[in-house]
C-alpha cells in the first residue's frame, strides 16, 4: 500500500469521491509524525489521480513537503498518485461491511477505513472522531483481522461495532466531508489537468511497453529453470551490469530482504551458501527483523549472536556500517509481499499475480529450511487443497484443477503466513 511511505488514497464520501496523499507514519527529531496532503485549512481531496498531480506538481505548499522521502514520491510521481491495493476506501460502503460476516476480506476492509478515519481525526484534530474512537474500545479489536471474531463471543462483537457505525456514521462522515477542501488549481487548470493525465497515462503506456519487451526477449530467468543454461550471451551480459553487485551487499553476498504483510513492512538479511542453502540474519528459527532499514544498519554495529557473523564478509559490512558508509539497498528480486495473497486466494485463480505468490511461497520455503523445521510442510499436509493449489499456480504438477470455494486454500495460506511472521523479532 504504501509507496516511500506515502499512500495514494481514494476516498469515498457522501460528498463523492477524492484522491489525496496521507503518510502513516515516520520519526523526525525522535517524535511519530502522520500527515495527509493539505495544510491548516483542511486534508487536499482531488476529484481524480491527474487533478492530484497538477495539485502537488504545481505547490508544494502542504505539510507532507517536510516528509524525509517526499522527493522520492515525486521523482516519478505519475506512477503513484493512482491507489494501489488497500488505497480505496468506501466511507459510504463500510456499514455494508459490517452488516455481512467477519470474513478476511470485510475485517480488512473495515480495519483500514478505520486506521484512516483515526488518522483524520488525529491530524485534523475532529474531536467527534477522536471521542467516538475514546468511547468504543471495541473498535480498535477490528485491526485483529477475521481470527478474532472466530471465537464464542466473536459474532456479537462484530454486531456491536456494525451498530454503534450505523447510530454515529453520518455525523462522522460529516465531519470528514468538512475536513476536506479542494484547492484551487487557477484559471488554466483545465490544462494543468489534462498535461497531468497524459503524464500518467504515457507512464502507464512505457510501463506495458517495457513488460512486454521483457516478455518477448526472455526464454527463460536466471534461475535456469529449465536447465539449460542462459539462451543467450545477452543475458549474461545484462545480469553482469546490474548496479547491486557492485554495492557492499552485492560483494558480500549478504542481501538485505523488504517483506510487506497487510501493510507492516520489515527489514531483515539473508545469504545463500553451499547448494543455495538459505541463511537469515537471526539464529535458531528466529528471524531479526527491524521497521527500517536504518535500525537494522545501527543494530548490525554490536551485534554478535546470529548465524551471519560466522561468514566471511559479514565484518566488511560492519566496518562499513560503524563508520556510516553503509546504506541498505534491497535489489527488486528481495522484495517479498504478501498483502493481499490471502484474499486474493478466496477469490481464485483469476485473482492471484503469480509472480507475487512464488516469491512469497519462496520466502515461507526458505525460512522453513533456514529453520530446519517442516513448518511449510505441515501445513501444506493439513491443507491438501492448498498444496495443489499452489502447484497448479506455479506450473507444477497438481492433482486437479482448483475449483471454487476456496476456503481451505485462504485459510491454509493464512496459517503459513502466520507462521512466518511468528519468526519475526519485531512485527
Amino acid at each position: 500500500m504504501a509507496d516511500n511511505g506515502i499512500v495514494t488514497l481514494e476516498l469515498e464520501t457522501t460528498a463523492g469521491t477524492y484522491y489525496t496523499l496521507w503518510a502513516p507514519g515516520w520519526v523526525s527529531r525522535g517524535e511519530q509524525w502522520q500527515a495527509f496532503l493539505g495544510d491548516d485549512s483542511g486534508v487536499f481531496a482531488f476529484e481524480s489521480p491527474a487533478a492530484l498531480l497538477a495539485g502537488i506538481t504545481a505547490s508544494s505548499a502542504h505539510d507532507l513537503a517536510e516528509h524525509p522521502d517526499w522527493p522520492a514520491f515525486m521523482d516519478g510521481a505519475e506512477t503513484k498518485v493512482t491507489p494501489r491495493r488497500g488505497g480505496s476506501i468506501s466511507f459510504v460502503e463500510l456499514p455494508n461491511n459490517l452488516a455481512g460476516r467477519p470474513s478476511f476480506e470485510n475485517t480488512r476492509t473495515v480495519s483500514n477505513a478505520f486506521q484512516v478515519l483515526r488518522s483524520l481525526g488525529t491530524v485534523c484534530g475532529i474531536d467527534r472522531i477522536n471521542r467516538w474512537f475514546r468511547s468504543y474500545s471495541v473498535l480498535s479489536n477490528v485491526s485483529r483481522g477475521q481470527d478474532h471474531y472466530a471465537g464464542e463471543n466473536g459474532l456479537a462483537e462484530w454486531s456491536s461495532v456494525g451498530f454503534t457505525v450505523r447510530d454515529n456514521w453520518v455525523e462522522l462522515l460529516d465531519a470528514v466531508d468538512e475536513a476536506l477542501v479542494t484547492p484551487d488549481l487557477g484559471d488554466n487548470a483545465a490544462s494543468l489537468v489534462a498535461a497531468a493525465q497524459k503524464r500518467i497515462d504515457d507512464a502507464a503506456s512505457a510501463q506495458d511497453d517495457a513488460a512486454g519487451a521483457t516478455a518477448t526477449s526472455t526464454g527463460t530467468n536466471a534461475d535456469d529453470t529449465d536447465g539449460n543454461g542462459p539462451d543467450t550471451d545477452d543475458e549474461d551480459t545484462e545480469h553482469a551490469a546490474d548496479p547491486y553487485d557492485a554495492t557492499p551487499w552485492g560483494s558480500a553476498g549478504i542481501d538485505p530482504i523488504r517483506i510487506t504483510v497487510d501493510g507492516t513492512t520489515v527489514y531483515t538479511l539473508r545469504c545463500y551458501v553451499g547448494n543455495r542453502s538459505p541463511v537469515f540474519l537471526g539464529h535458531r528459527g528466529e528471524i531479526n527483523t527491524f521497521p527500517s532499514s536504518r535500525s537494522l544498519v545501527r543494530w548490525m554495529i554490536d551485534a554478535k549472536d546470529h548465524d551471519l557473523a560466522g561468514m566471511e564478509t559479514w565484518g566488511d559490512l560492519v566496518t562499513l556500517a560503524n563508520a556510516g558508509e553503509l546504506e541498505v539497498e534491497v535489489h527488486p528480486s528481495n522484495v517479498y509481499g504478501f498483502t493481499g495473497l490471502r484474499s486474493d486466494i478466496a477469490d481464485g485463480v483469476d485473482a492471484v499475480d503469480t509472480d507475487q505468490l512464488g516469491r512469497a511461497y519462496e520466502l515461507l520455503a526458505d525460512a522453513a529450511d533456514w529453520a530446519q523445521d517442516d513448518g511449510v510442510n505441515k501445513v501444506l499436509l493439513a491443507y491438501p487443497r492448498l498444496q495443489d493449489y499452489i502447484a497448479y499456480m506455479l506450473g507444477s504438477p497438481s492433482a486437479a484443477t482448483p475449483t471454487a470455494p476456496f476456503d481451505e486454500e485462504a485459510n491454509g495460506w493464512t496459517q503459513l503466513e502466520e507462521n512466518l511472521t511468528n519468526r519475526f523479532t519485531k512485527f
